[in-house]
């Protein structure tokens, strides 16, 4: 009986080890098959994601850099302009992006002088610091950026320094040399007439121009020079900061109000009238 008992304590032992060597399966095979479906579809839509980002987008840039024409609609000017007056201007010709008209004329462009500088009396030139803040295209789509000027119209009398968006008055040297010369004649002739008449005319021509000379030197140190002036008219071009993003939407101009450029229709003309007015002739 003990022996019997002693076999079967045998066999239970050796039942165990061999469990624990021998770990159960799997309970759920399937958890392997879910977390692998998991990872497949995670791959999935992240390769979706760059495809979707990588796909042309249909919206329309301008590019930073950009030069768009500009016309004044003001006027502004160092002897009545102060910081943070605005200037006004539109656009004079067509902006493209991808073939398309993005920015077409008469678009709006709103600016601010951010300094002022006027001539000095003895020397120095006016100095007006412009900055474009925002443009409205015809429709009302607004962009608000910082742009400064490229160039200014060759025809204008003042410079443009395009490290700073800075436009300077012309020197006025020639007048001022005029403004002394004739000063100076006027001098001699009258002390040429008052040394005649005390009998030194050559003396008294000499005296008389240095005297106007001196005047006039004092009349040209005394007066400011040129005043830097942004005319009404003036063209200009405008070099954008950034780049510009339009949607389609925003380039529909079918409802947009007509321009400054916008042609206008050629008046009726009037049927001529008849030299008897009120008279029936017979057909």
């Amino acid at each position: 009986m003990h022996l019997r008992f002693g076999y079967a304590a045998i066999a239970a032992v050796l039942s165990l080890c061999a469990q624990e060597q021998n770990p159960p399966a799997n309970p759920d095979p399937q958890v392997p098959v879910k977390v692998a479906e998991e990872v497949k579809v995670a791959e999935e839509v992240k390769v979706a994601d760059v495809k979707q980002s990588a796909s042309p987008s249909d919206d329309f840039l301008v590019p930073a850099g950009t030069k768009v024409p500009l016309s004044m609609i003001n006027s502004v000017s160092t002897k009545t302009a102060s910081e943070g007056e605005r200037i006004y201007l539109e656009t004079v010709f067509p902006i493209l992006a991808n073939g398309r008209i993005v920015i077409p004329p008469g678009s709006y462009v709103a600016g601010t002088v951010t300094e002022v500088k006027r001539p000095g009396r003895v020397h120095g030139r006016g100095e007006l610091y412009v900055r474009f803040d925002s443009l409205t295209l015809p429709n009302g789509v607004t962009r608000d950026f910082r742009a400064r000027i490229g160039s200014l119209d060759g025809t204008a009398p003042d410079t443009l320094d395009k490290s700073e968006g800075k436009v300077k008055s012309d020197g006025n040297k020639a007048g001022d040399l005029k403004t002394i010369g004739e000063a100076a004649g006027a001098g001699a002739g009258i002390g040429g007439l008052a040394g005649a008449a005390a009998g030194h005319p050559g003396m008294g021509a000499g005296v008389g121009a240095a005297a106007g000379a001196a005047a006039g030197l004092v009349g040209v140190l005394l007066t400011r020079g040129p005043e830097a002036v942004l005319a009404k008219g003036t063209t200009m071009e405008m070099v954008l900061d950034r780049q510009l993003q339009f949607t389609p939407s925003e380039l529909d101009f079918s409802n947009s109000m007509p321009g400054s450029h916008a042609t206008t229709a050629a008046p009726a003309q009037k049927k001529p009238q008849s030299a008897f007015p009120g008279r029936r002739f017979p057909e």
